[in-house]
Order: structure tokens, then sequence, then C-alpha cells
């Protein structure tokens, strides 16, 4: 291949080569031009697999490191195994930084140097005779992998960040409370902090804001999902000083978002917002249970309901990631909508309906759901895309 030819996806080249098309059509380029463009660029997917198997690779060496740590390894002092681990940390920081590497080896790097931080935390805390099981680690691993993430602007520290950061977060405020309800509203507060950021940073830092909104989807399906499952547990909202420390970020994160942000981006971050009382309604509402095994008009009634909100905000979603070409989004979007609408199936219909009809009936209604949601997403999208556009 010629060195001055560049392999590009070839959804990108696609793109690229309508718009050079249109660009001569409209008289912005000569036809000699567009071809001398076109010809610096080859369709190739080599980029795309090998960021895959560079980012496996370097997640399943994170994953091991940490594994190692936990395991508590007794044949060496604990002064020995905390050097090892910072040794190991400190390596592939500066391997990841100093190097000259390709994109997604250095990508891969940087993650197992996140995870890694991770078992330094840990081993430290050990060394110290401080209790594994507590929240609190997993909150300095967390601010840990964001500050490198932001340091090296890298993606997949970030992507260590935000799921270490998240779990410390829900559990912190669900052990301090000992309250699902409150479970369930730090995950959605979760959800509008992570769109919020994401409509931050979608001046600049575009890369980093598709990270954060799927999070921020993540969250917000997540949250509404365990919202609306029947007999959740407890029904009383119990406060923790995390939670409304949350609740005040989130509520200067909005702010921010609306003033400093338009369009598509403002629109999410207030939608993110509505759905927290949405989902804090479900996770309110009881329905009666019979004894006998069979469904009151009121459960009936709490499905529906349930349903009807899921595919509106699953749908919300996968428009958004249609709309910004962002198909993470999409896919979480569906999948979650069919995974939720199994499970509100099984929890309704199961006590009054045999296990083959109601698989009969699950088939029917997954096809069904799957079709109408997907021409409904296209159309929506095609047509939102022309209005913003």
């Amino acid at each position: 291949m010629d060195t001055d030819v560049r392999p590009v996806a070839p959804r990108r080249l696609g793109w690229l080569n309508d718009e050079i098309d249109r660009w001569v059509s409209e008289g912005l380029l000569t036809g000699d031009t567009a071809t001398t463009i076109k010809r610096q660029y080859v369709a190739s997917r080599a980029g795309s697999l090998t960021r895959v198997v560079s980012y496996l690779g370097g997640a399943f060496l994170g994953v091991g490191l940490v594994w190692l740590v936990a395991t508590n390894l007794d044949a060496l002092t604990p002064l020995v195994r905390f050097v090892g681990i910072v040794v190991i940390w400190l390596a592939f920081t500066a391997a990841a930084e100093t190097i000259p590497l390709p994109r997604p080896l250095r990508g891969a790097l940087r993650g197992i140097a996140a995870m890694s931080f991770g078992g330094v935390v840990f081993q430290a805390a050990q060394s110290l005779q401080v209790p594994a099981y507590e929240p609190s680690l997993v909150g300095i691993w967390g601010l840990g992998a964001l500050g490198y993430a932001y340091a090296s602007s890298g993606l997949a520290p970030l992507v260590v960040g935000i799921a270490t950061t998240m779990i410390w977060f829900d559990w912190q405020v669900v052990a301090s409370s000992e309250s699902t309800f409150a479970g369930v509203f730090a995950v959605l507060v979760g959800g509008v902090v992570a769109t919020a950021i994401a409509a931050l940073h979608d001046r600049g830092q575009e890369a980093f804001a598709q990270v954060w909104r799927l999070a921020g989807g993540v969250l917000v399906l997540g949250g509404l999902f365990v919202a609306a499952v029947p007999q959740i547990g407890d029904r009383d909202l119990a406060w923790s000083p995390t939670l409304l420390v949350a609740l005040v970020i989130a509520g200067l994160l909005v702010a921010a978002a609306a003033v400093g942000t338009d369009g598509l981006s403002r629109w999410e971050v207030l939608a993110a917002a509505l759905i927290v009382p949405v989902g804090l309604a479900l996770v309110a509402w009881d329905p009666q249970v019979d004894d006998l095994g069979s469904v009151s008009g009121e459960a009936w009634l709490s499905a529906f309901v349930s349903i009807a909100v899921y595919v509106v905000v699953a749908g919300a979603v996968a428009v958004d990631g249609s709309v910004r070409d962002q198909t993470l989004l999409v896919v979480l979007a569906t999948g979650a909508l069919v995974v939720f609408t199994t499970m509100q199936s099984f929890a309704v219909f199961a006590p009054i309906m045999s296990g083959a009809t109601l698989f009969l009936m699950l088939g029917v209604l997954l096809l069904a759901t799957g079709f109408v949601f997907d021409r409904a997403r296209r159309g929506v999208a095609a047509n939102l895309g022309e209005v913003l556009s």
C-alpha cells in the first residue's frame, strides 16, 4: 500500500466520498481535485480490529492485575506486594505516555495503567489494615482514573474512571442509607450528572462527550429498569449526605448545561433531569399482589405504565444515538427495551399463563416491539435530523 494512502473506516470513507461529490456538484471542487483527494484514502477495517484486540487484551491484563492483588499474595510481605504493584502501575503509565505507539495500543496501556491504580489503592489499604470492602477505596480509584484520563486525554482511563466512580457513588448511598429507594435515586441522579457533563464536553472534547453520554444512557435506563421491578424492596427514601451532595452537584451541572449549551445537548440534559421524578414515582408505586397468585388490576396498570415509560425513554435514547451517529447508544436502548419487556412480562403474566404460552406470547411481543421500535426510531431520527440541520 502506498505510504501516502490513509486507511479509514468504510463508513467514514463513504461519508467523505459523498461530501466530496456534493462539493464537486456545488462547484467548490474540480473533478481532478476530488479524484486526487479520494486517492489518498482507502477503506480498511484493520484499525477497528486492532483497536478491539488491543482494548480486550488491556482489559484482561488490567483485571488480572487487580485480581492478583485481591487474592492476597501471602507468600510476599505487604511491602513487597505494594512496591510491586506500584512499579507495575508506573511502568504502564510511563510506557503509555513516553513510548511512540500506535493509538490503539497506547489506549490499551492507558487502560491497564488506570486499572493498575486500583491495585495500588487496594494494596495500600491492605497494608494499612483498612477493610477491603470499603466503598471509599473504589471512590479513590475512580477519582484517580478520571484525573489520569483528563491529564492524558485518554478514553480508556475515562471509561475505567466513570465505571468505578459510579459504582462507588451508588454503593456509598446504599451503604449509608440502607435503602433500595435511595439506590435507585442515586443511579438516576448519576445519569443526570453524566448527561450534563457530556453536554458540557460537546464543544471541544467530543470523544469524551460520547463516553459520558453513553454512561448517562446506561444509568438512566438502568435506574428506570430497577425502579419498575415489582416488589423492588423498601419504598422509603432514606437520605444520606452523599446523596444530598450529589443532588446539589447535579443541579449545578444541569444549570451550567442549560446556560452553556443549546439545541440537542440542552434537551438531553433537561430530559434526563425529568426522568428522575418519573423513576421515583415508579418506585413509590407499590401495587398490591394477591396472595393467591392472581394479578390485580393495579398490577396490570403498573406494568403497562412502566412499559410505556420505558419505551418512551428508550426510544429517546435511541433517537439521540441515531442523530448523533453514536451506534452504541442505539444498541443500548434497543437491548434494554427487549430485556425490560421480557422481565415485565414474566413478572406480570407468568402467574396466569403456562410456560409454553408465556414464551409464545413473549416471542410475538418482542418481535412486534423490535419492529415497531426500529421503524419509529428511524422515522423520528430522520425528521429530527432535518429539523436540527
